[in-house]
């Protein structure tokens, strides 16, 4: 478990940024996942299930202005820096494993 930051800018504008912390990593991609799923139920206020495959929720990741993590190093007692492709790889891995895929 490592202590992870997530910084989001989804627009031009730094007042877009926001920023949020998670206990683990995977938390933290749980919670990239949550931000598309609210993106969604706003364009979509009327449908009652939403359903997207890992391909919309990583043009969605692409198309933000600026997403990285900061994730703790205990050896170090610092935070190193995690881009993009680095959190759509961990998303993967997730979805992977809550699929129940091993491959």
């Amino acid at each position: 478990m490592s202590h992870t930051i997530l910084l989001v800018q989804p627009g031009r504008n730094p007042e877009t940024r926001t920023y949020s912390d998670y206990e683990s990593v995977n938390e933290c991609m749980e919670g990239v996942c949550k931000i598309y799923e609210e993106h969604l139920k706003r364009r979509n206020p009327n449908t009652p299930t939403i359903t997207y495959d890992i391909s919309q929720l990583f043009d969605f990741v692409d198309q933000l202005q600026d997403i990285s993590c900061l994730v703790y190093q205990k050896s170090t007692n610092t935070y190193a820096p995690y881009n993009k492709e680095w959190i759509k790889e961990k998303i993967y891995v997730l979805l992977r494993q809550a699929a129940g895929t091993t491959e």
